[in-house]
């Protein structure tokens, strides 16, 4: 690999996914950018878009904080979540400094952009849109579902997803960096509410469709109730597929590591269960297939192994340049 020209890497979530796999990339000699969504409507972001017009501070907040290398003190100050409080109660004190910045500035790119100075972030964080977006889900019986927090709690089954304004406009240089990348992640994170919401938008769609770029899936070890409740690994690539189009990734990475029935036991009251992994009914979907063992416990709550994935997602860049 040239050591002269850092590979680019474009990473597109949100949630809780996200913030774990970027952790471990920002070790490597990568040029990272993440494309975060806006659609978050819950807890204090969701207070912060109503009360102030302003897009969703809570998903950018943890991308800063995962890319962030200051002291382990600051990240901690600006993750700290006030628990009592008139007013103050559930907010995240990162939350209400991107507001304030977003106030100061008149816009929520500039705010994120001071933020990443202060936090000596690595790489940059793009909203997949510098406004606020809605996520309506129809549902198999036809019914609509809006609000990106009570689509999971909907107790229905998901039939597609779609955006609201139906003109969103992403930011330029989410377009440039999606065209300059070497390699383009998608996840891991929930389908429906963490991944979609940025695909959805119209220029960042047709770009990742367009990009030359190796665009790899990392898929979700386990099912989500309400969202991916008993999909295998291709219904998850097939609801990419049938919202996107089928050349928006060419490869997967899936778990092949048998997690203890204890933990099984504990998701199962969650309605959640492992993601199977269908070998062959992935090759007919044109995919090339990665498995490992990408998988860590968190006090019995199951994550990606940072490490583990970003040095995969390394060696994939090394190879697609030896192959060039």
């Amino acid at each position: 690999m040239d050591k002269t020209k850092k590979p680019r890497i474009v990473i597109i979530g949100g949630g809780t996914g996200l913030p774990v796999l970027l952790r471990g990339l920002k070790e490597y000699p990568v040029h990272l950018s993440a494309i975060v969504t806006v659609a978050d409507d819950g807890g204090s972001s969701g207070r912060l878009r109503d009360e102030l017009q302003i897009p969703p501070p809570g998903d950018i907040r943890n991308v800063l904080a995962a890319l962030s290398d200051v002291e382990p003190l600051v990240v901690e100050l600006f993750q700290h979540r006030f628990k009592t409080g008139s007013g103050l109660s559930g907010h995240a004190l990162g939350n209400l400094l991107l507001a304030a910045l977003t106030d100061i500035t008149g816009d929520f790119m500039h705010a994120i952009r001071e933020m990443s100075k202060v936090m000596n972030v690595k790489g940059k964080v793009l909203p997949a849109a510098n406004r606020s977006i809605v996520l309506h889900a129809e549902m198999e019986d036809g019914s609509i579902v809006s609000g990106e927090s009570k689509i999971p709690y909907s107790g229905k089954k998901i039939k597609r997803v779609f955006l609201t304004p139906e003109e969103i406009e992403p930011l330029s240089e989410t377009i440039r960096e999606i065209r300059r990348a070497d390699l383009i992640v998608i996840g891991p994170g929930s389908l429906y509410t963490s991944i979609l919401p940025n695909l959805l938008v119209p220029k960042i769609k047709e770009e990742i469709i367009k990009a030359k770029a190796r665009k790899i899936y990392i898929c979700n070890v386990m099912t989500q109730a309400g969202e991916t409740l008993d999909y295998t690994a291709s219904d998850h690539v097939e609801a990419l597929y049938s919202h996107i189009g089928n050349t928006c990734i060419d490869t997967i990475l899936v778990n092949d590591e048998e997690i203890p029935a204890y933990i099984q036991e504990k998701y199962a009251k969650e309605l959640a269960k492992p993601v199977f992994y269908d070998t062959e009914k992935l090759s007919s979907l044109g995919l090339e297939i990665i498995h490992d063992n990408i998988i860590q416990y968190n006090e019995e709550v199951i994550r990606h192994n940072t490490n583990k994935v970003a040095d995969l997602l390394y060696k994939l860049l090394q190879q697609n340049e030896t192959s060039k």
